[in-house]
């Protein structure tokens, strides 16, 4: 009998509808284990977000992060809720910066794809969309965070590229488009950088980057976009884009803006990625105006865990996950209601998932 492949994961249930989304989560890759031979995960709980700060007095204690920057994968659901802050305002329960920062994770991964059954927008059939953000996940304005100076007649922020950073997530775009199958338009695999190249020089220097970085891509077509014009582009013919590439303010800006289009960010996962750690999360936050009312939809969050598979190299049990919740949609079995909760609520979209994963 051949040895099983064993991975150790971390989950961090988080805060708000977090837990309820992680239990489904967690309820499908159990399902999916069981149908797909080979593999084992080893789950390994750890609290983090507002949980872990009114405990400990962090959003993240240092075992807790040692154990993410070792484990093969980290599993994580929203973390934050607005109450919760410090005496300058910002939330105490957010791990985007320990954990991106902490762990070197430069490439934010967000997936937009309009799924069946679901009620978006924009006039488009499912898997008509069909894109990534790749988006810089270390740098950029967000490099500030926690550091802008000023006072109370002015206040400024630096937004920072370095040259290491840039290339590295060009390379990664370009890489991951080859992957892919291009876009749904016309089947070409392409890659758009996304700037404001015009008005900025930190961003006219992205785009030189860009440009040397895509010479070692002569199969890969370039395109570029200034921002604000690919902010209409998304709308308005989504369907050209196949691996978008950007800074990190621009990235969080125009991946929200996707997932609008499809019907709302519930149905958008994430990963973030190193060269040594990785870890998967919903895009939203945690609602905490639903908080245990049992709606909140668990998309997001089994997609997410899909994504984690594939990075795991489990493409056949990743790929089981999304085709179950392909057919649940395109059945209607599940159905994504317009306020963005699945009717029958978050424990029936699971069981009609696990229903599909056969």
């Amino acid at each position: 009998m051949a040895e099983l492949r064993t991975y150790r994961i971390v989950t961090i249930a988080g805060d708000g509808i977090g837990p309820e989304i992680m239990e489904s989560a967690l309820e499908v890759l159990a399902e999916t284990e069981r149908q797909v031979d080979g593999f084992h995960l080893v789950m390994e709980k750890h609290l983090g977000g507002v949980a872990s700060y009114e405990r400990a007095g962090t959003p993240l204690s240092d075992e807790s992060l040692e154990a993410c920057r070792t484990a093969d994968a980290v599993l994580k659901a929203p973390v934050g809720l607005p109450w919760a802050r410090r005496p300058d305002g910002t939330e105490v329960g957010l791990l985007g910066g320990v954990l991106r920062n902490g762990l070197d994770l430069y490439a934010n991964v967000r997936p937009i794809r309009l799924w069946p059954g679901v009620n978006a927008p924009i006039k488009a059939e499912p898997g008509q969309i069909d894109y990534v953000i790749v988006r810089e996940n270390t740098e950029g304005l967000y490099l500030s965070r926690g550091l802008g100076i000023g006072n109370e007649h002015a206040m400024t922020d630096i937004l920072m590229m370095t040259r290491k950073g840039v290339e590295r997530i060009v390379h990664f775009a370009f890489q991951l488009a080859r992957g892919r199958q291009g876009s749904p338009s016309d089947g070409v695999r392409r890659v758009t950088c996304v700037d404001k190249s015009n008005v900025l020089r930190s961003f006219w220097f992205f785009r030189q980057i860009f440009e040397q970085v895509g010479e070692e891509y002569p199969d890969i077509e370039k395109a570029y976009l200034y921002a604000d014009a690919a902010a209409q582009a998304l709308v308005q013919r989504p369907w050209d884009f196949d691996v978008l590439v950007m800074e990190n303010f621009l990235g969080d800006i125009l991946s929200d803006l996707g997932g609008g289009t499809i019907g709302g960010l519930g149905m958008c996962p994430s990963g973030n990625l190193g060269e040594q750690a990785a870890y998967f999360e919903p895009v939203h936050g945690t609602a905490p105006d639903i908080i245990g009312k049992g709606v909140a939809n668990p998309l997001s969050q089994i997609l997410s865990s899909a994504m984690m598979l594939e990075h795991l190299g489990e493409p056949k049990a990743a790929g089981r996950i999304r085709d179950a919740v392909w057919r649940s949609l395109d059945s209607g079995e599940l159905t994504i209601q317009a306020n963005g909760q699945p009717a029958g609520g978050t424990a029936g979209a699971t069981r009609a998932v696990i229903a599909h994963l056969n």
